[in-house]
């Protein structure tokens, strides 16, 4: 009896047509686990190269030695200069920095290359680091969680590297990054700061 005929067969039964069922399901199973190592195999290598080429580092847009301090979208808060916040009572009317947020928790990362001179409790800032970017310019990164810091004073940093996460610590409505930038002790303007850099702030 050929392997058609015994297939019609069986077909035309109940149980024959479970047992047919089940022959296809084992067929399929053999099938995917013997070409499932050729697959996977290939993509764990890929997976891993990838992932040890940026580890570490933000996954945004990087020019030259400058990237965003978050990665990807967020919402703008208050920006630079005059801008008081109705129902505040501490909070400034002439900031100092740039606000930005993705949530809470969300990874901050170092905009550029430098030295971390303050990473801890700083002032209205709550938990924040700071690092000297040599020529007289420093990033100031505020309201950061307690206990999310990844760097300490004296740590290199480049563009990308993760310094925390976003908290709402010290002098905050809410969280948030304060992101900061000064020049010879005195706070600048971040967005034209990094639009120089090709990095707009929007």
């Amino acid at each position: 009896m050929g392997a058609p005929v015994a297939v019609a067969i069986l077909a035309k039964t109940r149980i024959g047509r479970k047992l047919l069922v089940a022959a296809f399901i084992a067929i399929g199973l053999a099938v995917v686990l013997a070409i499932t190592p050729i697959i996977a195999i290939p993509l764990a290598v890929a997976g891993s190269t990838a992932s040890s080429a940026i580890t570490g580092q933000v996954d945004a847009v990087t020019v030259g030695d400058w990237t965003y301090p978050l990665d990807g979208a967020y919402s703008k808060g208050r920006g630079f200069g005059y801008n008081p916040v109705i129902g505040c009572g501490y909070c400034s009317t002439n900031h100092q920095g740039y606000d930005m947020a993705q949530g809470c928790s969300a990874t901050i990362y170092a905009a550029g290359p430098g030295r971390v001179i303050t990473a801890g409790p700083y002032q209205g800032y709550g938990n924040a680091v700071l690092i000297d970017h040599g020529e007289g310019l420093i990033t100031l990164y505020g309201h950061m969680q307690w206990g999310s810091l990844r760097v300490g004073v004296g740590s290199l940093v480049n563009a990308g590297t993760p310094l925390g996460a976003e908290g709402n610590t010290g002098k905050s409505y809410g969280c948030h990054l304060h992101f900061e930038v000064r020049q010879n002790g005195a706070a600048i303007d971040p967005a034209p700061f990094m639009a120089a850099r090709g990095l707009p702030l929007t």
